[in-house]
């Protein structure tokens, strides 16, 4: 297959991918003919489910996704990003990705619990070699920063909250919810596990901005449904929040501290 013919095929799949994810999001949603997501699955993924589970509004940055989703898949048509490097090397991945977001969607419709876990896991995986892959290069222009590597890092960091409370959605499901040290030990252990990789992300990209916002904004609203929404744990509130606190100081270091150098080694 030609250079250029491969190029338009990767263009019209990424846009096709786009088109799916935004499909599956509106069965999703319960608009047509599906079950919302925090009703399907006997309500595994409610705010109320787990200790670990976002407070309701923390969902509409699907919204914001959807929204880049379509412009970047839109602006990634254009004649003149058939050729983008960056688009070479991410694109294909990138419907990959939107495409594990249409399965996830279906399985939950499906009520398979167990095997969202690992779809959602190799979306994650898939959105942190997209992420690394941007980070290796500077974007072109301030619209390739924000609908290439602001969007996608803005998926990286909510499906990495998603992932957690998907997790033990499918560990309450299943009657391991406790593991011995208790759910609401569990549930601190692992928002201080998502802290570090929140800091650990941040210091790798030099502070960016897309997911260090979705994963403190995961993280914040984990925190107030714990103080609003039954399981109500203070304890949980407390570790959600300063997981959010940690990951917001350790981007905005990140952004001008170790940031900065790795933006001249990168310039150099």
């Amino acid at each position: 297959m030609a250079a250029s013919t491969r190029d338009s095929a990767r263009q019209l799949t990424v846009a096709a991918a786009a088109l799916i994810a935004i499909g599956g999001a509106v069965v999703g949603s319960g608009e047509v003919g599906g079950t919302p997501v925090s009703e399907a699955a006997g309500g595994a993924l409610a705010a109320d489910a787990t200790f670990v589970a976002p407070g309701g509004p923390a969902f509409v940055i699907w919204s914001v996704l959807y929204a880049g989703f379509v412009a970047l898949a839109v602006w990634q048509l254009l004649p003149a990003q058939r050729m983008n490097r960056r688009l070479q090397r991410t694109g294909w991945l990138v419907a990959l990705s939107l495409l594990l977001n249409a399965i996830w969607l279906a399985a939950i419709q499906l009520g398979w619990l167990t095997a969202s876990v690992g779809i959602i896991v190799a979306l994650l995986a898939t959105l942190a070699v997209i992420f690394g892959r941007c980070v290796q290069t500077r974007p072109r222009s301030a619209t390739e920063a924000v609908l290439l590597d602001g969007v996608m890092g803005l998926y990286l960091g909510w499906v990495a909250v998603a992932t957690i409370a998907n997790t033990a959605a499918a560990a309450s499901a299943g009657g391991a919810g406790d593991l011995v040290l208790g759910a609401q030990v569990w549930a601190i252990v692992v928002l201080s596990a998502a802290a570090v990789i929140g800091v650990t992300l941040a210091v790798f990209s030099g502070g960016r901005l897309g997911v260090s916002l979705a994963i403190v904004w995961g993280l914040a609203w984990i925190g107030y449904a714990r103080l609003e929404t039954a399981p109500e744990s203070t304890a949980v509130a407390g570790a959600a929040f300063a997981a959010a606190l940690v990951v917001a100081l350790g981007t905005v270091l990140a952004r001008f501290g170790v940031g900065r150098r790795r933006a001249l080694r990168l310039a150099t």
